[in-house]
């Protein structure tokens, strides 16, 4: 079905007729470069955003591109915009067949000094007995290149995230590290303490010493239980300080267990399990009479 192209108004039948001047001041004051064409694809009229950009596109006075086949200028174009130029015509076509109520498409148009992106909508013309297509073209670089910041700083807000991850459990590994240097010094201190200082301290507590002398004994001990006792506060490094029956008593006590019961079960007289009980709160450190040794003993981790 072909169309004829009125002279000098540049509209046809069937599209906005010259005199429905109120249409035509809508479609002029629309910001969207706007073209109607016919079921043929043949430009019928044209808005004036479409116009100023094809004279800005064409100084040699080429502005309306009444009566040029669009869907043809569209599979006529080469290179990169190829692509897109023949999905927008299949788009349109479909419009066209009435496959679909409309075609909506965003694509490039980058000038060589700056870029550009536009939004294109083609939707069938009501009201008129032929068939028409109102393709509207909106420029919407605006929103693109905000977009571009969006995703660039989210990339770089994912990277730096990444970072700190990374960093992260690189921190882990040396806190990690510390904490197991730590308990090593802390078990070679006690246990250079088990074997090479108290059992001196000992031999010199029973030896025959005079009165001034066991007193200065008995300091030196207690400024040796002060400095290992912050080195107590596990259980596996409380063990080294303790005797085999000991570390039998801390654990039963650990368990709800009175002195008399520990006695029992360990055939020794309650005497005894007082005796280890003192000794524990003595290489603990606990010289609080009010600190419970079962609670301490619960909370060494």
């Amino acid at each position: 079905m072909s169309e004829t192209i009125e002279p000098n108004t540049g509209t046809i039948a069937g599209a906005i007729p010259a005199k429905d001047s109120f249409a035509k001041d809508v479609l002029n004051s629309l910001s969207a470069h706007i073209a109607i064409i016919d079921s043929q694809g043949v430009i019928v009229e044209t808005n004036q955003a479409w116009k100023r950009f094809s004279c800005d596109l064409h100084p040699d006075g080429f502005c309306d591109f009444i009566g040029v086949n669009y869907l043809s200028v569209c599979e006529a174009t080469e290179g990169i915009d190829r692509g897109d130029a023949m999905r927008v015509a299949e788009g349109v076509r479909s419009v066209i067949r009435g496959d679909v109520d409309e075609f909506l498409y965003d694509y490039p148009c980058h000038a060589p000094d700056e870029k550009h992106w536009y939004y294109l909508r083609a939707i069938r013309m009501t009201g008129t007995e032929q068939v028409h297509v109102i393709i509207s073209h909106e420029e919407i670089t605006k929103l693109k290149l905000t977009e571009e910041a969006l995703r660039k700083r989210e990339q770089e807000l994912h990277e730096k995230k990444q970072g700190i991850e990374e960093t992260n459990i690189a921190l882990k590994v040396l806190l990690k590290q510390r904490e197991d240097d730590k308990k090593d010094m802390e078990m070679r201190v006690l246990t250079n303490m088990k074997d090479m200082v108290m059992p001196y301290v000992d031999k010199l507590k029973i030896a025959p010493l005079r009165p001034r002398e066991k007193t200065i004994i008995g300091i030196v001990e207690t400024h040796i239980n002060e400095i290992i006792s912050p080195f107590l506060q596990r259980v596996e490094a409380a063990n080294i300080l303790l005797t085999p029956q000991e570390i039998q008593v801390s654990a039963l006590v650990k368990d709800g267990k009175t002195s008399k019961e520990i006695a029992e079960i360990l055939n020794v007289s309650e005497t005894t399990v007082h005796f280890h009980r003192k000794n524990l709160r003595t290489k603990l450190g606990i010289k609080n009479h009010r600190t419970n040794l079962r609670s301490y003993l619960m909370s060494l981790s």
